[in-house]
């Protein structure tokens, strides 16, 4: 009987899981630049001195869908979404160098260049800081030109390049913070081949009826394992008043 309730159990604890996972990129389905989450769970036979008859569910490594999210034209010269592949490199609350698609950015009261969730956006030097300006473009390769205040419109001058980088997918990692960083702990090198466009975002690639159609599969799913999981009570029950014991 254990294995009928355990395989019930295990099922579906890795469904509430998946839920979890399908839950979060619901949430998230209108942030800007977000890469929906992928919820993986094998079957693992027991291990042990016993026979090879029980499977069970086992979680695994979640994975990231890094397939692209829809353009939105906005016009706000601060805003960039990147052309292909590749990322923005920005510093997370840990100081450490992150990466990340969502381009709305600002400049704070200091002067530093942030994204909308405030990771100071990196360029060759490190931070980039914006001086005074009436105007600020941002270039395909991510070079900031700014107009400083009390000058002409022939007086703008480029002054930093975003931090651009493409390292392979598979090496990278998502932290709480949303942001993604190379499973190493190195730094992915600039490349020089991403391409940005100014006045433009790029959306989350979760796709809102599929996620609601899952939410729906899962929790049948889940339903299902806890009505499995009844049925080993109740046939166990069964068991105990044939022999005597329950």
């Amino acid at each position: 009987m254990d294995r009928f309730l355990y395989i019930a159990m295990s099922g579906a604890k890795e469904t509430m899981h998946a839920q979890s996972v399908n839950n979060h990129n619901l949430a998230n389905a209108n942030t800007d630049g977000f890469r929906q989450a992928l919820a993986n769970a094998n079957t693992v036979p027991v291990r042990g001195p016993v026979f090879d008859s029980r499977d069970y569910a086992q979680l695994g490594t979640d994975g990231t869908d890094f397939s692209k999210g829809q353009m939105q034209s906005t016009g706000r010269d601060l805003d960039i979404a990147i052309e292909d592949q590749g990322f923005i490199a920005v510093q997370g609350p840990d100081g450490e160098e992150g990466y990340t698609r969502a381009g709305s950015l600002h400049v704070d009261a200091f002067g530093l260049l942030r994204t909308a969730q405030g990771h100071q956006v990196l360029g060759d030097g490190g931070p980039i800081a914006i001086p005074p300006s009436e105007k600020i473009e941002i270039g395909t390769d991510g070079t900031i030109s700014v107009r400083p205040q009390g000058v002409g419109p022939e007086a703008l001058a480029a002054i930093e390049r975003i931090r651009l980088v493409n390292p392979d997918v598979n090496e990278l990692e998502r932290g709480d913070d949303g942001l993604f960083r190379m499973a190493d702990g190195g730094e992915a090198p600039p490349d020089a081949e991403v391409r940005v466009v100014s006045g433009m975002l790029e959306g989350s690639n979760v796709n809102t009826v599929e996620a609601l159609t899952r939410m729906i599969e899962l929790s049948r799913h889940f339903e299902m394992q806890v009505k499995m999981m009844d049925s080993a009570n109740t046939l166990e029950q069964s068991s105990n008043r044939l022999l005597g014991i329950g």
